[in-house]
């Protein structure tokens, strides 16, 4: 049987104060599978991204990414995971300031040691399907809130990650353009056979996952539930 793309057991995060973010937090996701999450300010929404993505870590608990122990890796090869298997759509953007826009988006793939045209190129496509195809050598200086939010969803798919994270990808952007991107993240997923993991306020963005969950202190619940 395959290796789910992502299987989280019994994740606590306790904050350095004593109060307990989550425990027993369960989560298994299967590839072409896209899951919301929503939840409280507070709640520890993009702290489960970040302990899933290797930048933070749980207090105990097992987080395993397209069959990898993240627990068991050292920083290198955390770094190698989010490399080669995540997608990581960031709240504040994270897109490099001397950078033009086209060479911000292909990062992932010179990470990977791509030749650098076969790289631009995917990028420039990529930039492309989120509407800034015609920006390309635009510095990130130049860009509205949303036009930094669509960049940072093109470099999020641009190396075809197993595993999207996404972390309100939808918070600057208007509400058509919301749509669009959203369904192209949720394209991406079904056609690579990708997963993703949706952080999001918004219930329409929710309501485009196969599964809404809550987080909570005693971990994910059904959003109806």
């Amino acid at each position: 049987m395959r290796e789910p793309v992502l299987r989280l057991t019994s994740l606590a995060k306790v904050l350095p104060g004593g109060r307990r973010l989550f425990g027993g937090l369960a989560l298994t996701l299967e590839a072409g599978e896209h899951v919301a999450i929503r939840g409280e300010s507070g709640a520890g929404k993009s702290t489960l991204l970040n302990i899933i993505a290797g930048l933070d870590t749980a207090d105990s608990g097992e987080v395993m990414v397209a069959g990898t122990d993240l627990v068991r890796l050292d920083e290198v090869g955390r770094t190698a995971l989010r490399r080669d298997a995540i997608g990581f759509v960031f709240q504040a953007f994270h897109i490099l300031p001397h950078l033009d826009l086209v060479r911000n988006v292909a990062f992932p793939l010179i990470l990977q040691k791509q030749p650098r045209a076969v790289a631009l190129v995917r990028a420039g496509e990529m930039l492309d399907a989120v509407g800034l195809g015609d920006r390309l050598s635009s510095y990130p200086r130049e860009l509205s809130g949303g036009e930094l939010q669509r960049v940072a969803i093109a470099r999020a798919l641009v190396h075809a990650p197993r595993l999207i994270l996404a972390d309100e990808p939808t918070g600057n952007l208007d509400p058509d353009t919301a749509a669009h991107v959203i369904a192209l993240l949720g394209r991406t997923v079904r056609e690579r056979g990708a997963a993703m993991l949706l952080v999001t306020h918004s219930p329409l963005a929710a309501a485009t996952a196969d599964r809404q969950l809550m987080l909570t202190p005693h971990g994910l619940v059904p959003a109806d539930g």
